[in-house]
């Protein structure tokens, strides 16, 4: 996913009038996701932090919902239950969709989450009939090919966000970076080159927003 939008972040401004979000010279297009060019003065207001700027998008109107995937093991600790509760919560904050495996352990524990905050979870489960997935999945998409169904997971995000996890989360990291998606870690995530470690769900957040405005490098 590329754009012309680039630098730290800073400067973001939402214009009520055209419900675009702002940067000196440029405006966010919330359906294609696109920089383009925008030389008219940049509307009053304080400058929004990224996270900020993304929430301040989405309420102003529709928002082209790419999903963020959130992957884990489905024997997850308690440890890794209560952080995919809060990642869950957290995607639906900013506004995010979240896509998982929709099963259970760290996938019903986020979209636990992520329901509870107002969230409709996409759950893509490798079983051949939708009532396989986790009582929490609003949007049960039953694939029947197994687990080849972490291909798709890892294709249709615009990135993945680790937590815990063994063979089957390492290969979405996998596909994921073969993929250019933004990778995160969270917890004992496995180890992989061009993976980032977080140290906490509010540093996801700001690495989503970052993603998902186009204002890092990927």
């Amino acid at each position: 996913m590329t754009g012309t939008g680039s630098g730290d972040g800073n400067g973001l401004r939402l214009c009520p009038r055209t419900r675009r979000l702002r940067r000196a010279g440029y405006a966010l297009d919330a359906w294609s996701l696109a920089w383009s060019e925008d030389v008219t003065p940049l509307p009053d207001g304080p400058d929004l932090a990224p996270v900020a700027a993304l929430r301040a998008l989405h309420e102003a109107g529709p928002v082209r919902a790419v999903p963020v995937g959130v992957i884990g093991p489905k024997a997850a600790s308690p440890r890794q239950t209560e952080v995919a509760h809060a990642l869950g919560a957290a995607v639906a904050d900013l506004g995010l969709q979240l896509l998982c495996g929709g099963k259970n352990g760290v996938m019903e524990a986020a979209c636990r989450g992520n329901a509870e905050a107002g969230g409709r979870p996409i759950g893509l489960v490798p079983d051949e009939e939708w009532d396989a997935a986790n009582p929490f999945v609003a949007i049960p998409l039953a694939t029947g090919i197994g687990p080849a169904r972490n291909v798709l997971i890892a294709r249709a995000s615009f990135a993945l966000v680790a937590v815990g996890g063994g063979y089957g989360t390492l290969s979405e990291m996998a596909f994921g970076l073969h993929f250019d998606r933004l990778v995160l870690a969270l917890e004992d995530a496995p180890a992989v080159e061009g993976a980032i470690r977080c140290a906490d769900v509010e540093e996801v957040c700001e690495r989503l927003a970052r993603r998902f405005l186009r204002l890092d490098a990927g």
